[in-house]
């Protein structure tokens, strides 16, 4: 499958990594990172329930944090974490040493000028890669 065809390349949302590179870091990276992931700077755990299991996932993320507001890149595209999150409404991501419990999460779009977001991910919207935002309660 091409990644134009790929079901995660969503309008607003592009694909940007092959899908080898998708496969890959699910099946390897993934699961050997995420019990280093606390203590690896700038990866953090998000923590999310499936839209129609109800089964518990982790999946590991690099977030950005400005004042209240916390953002991760979406290099893959509209992901299943970032549909569950959405369906939810809510989620906790273990970001440093602390958890925190994210609302009101929302896609931004590749392409827009957001001052509200973090530096790296404006700077990664801007450079047409969408972005998964949400509010810390």
């Amino acid at each position: 499958m091409s990644t134009k065809d790929h079901p995660n390349n969503a309008p607003g949302v592009p694909m940007k990594f092959p899908v080898w590179f998708e496969n890959f870091q699910i099946k390897y990276f993934n699961p050997a990172v995420k019990p280093l992931a606390k203590f690896m700077p700038g990866m953090s755990v998000i923590s999310h329930r499936g839209r129609t299991s109800g089964k518990q996932y982790e999946t590991v993320v690099s977030a950005f944090r400005k004042g209240d507001t916390l953002a991760v890149m979406l290099g893959h595209g509209k992901t299943n974490w970032v549909k569950n999150i959405l369906a939810a409404g809510e989620a906790d991501i273990r970001h440093g040493r602390k958890t925190l419990h994210l609302v009101n999460p929302r896609v931004v779009p590749a392409g827009t000028d957001d001052p509200s977001l973090p530096g790296v991910a404006r700077r990664g919207v801007k450079r047409g890669v969408g972005a998964f935002v949400a509010d810390i309660a």
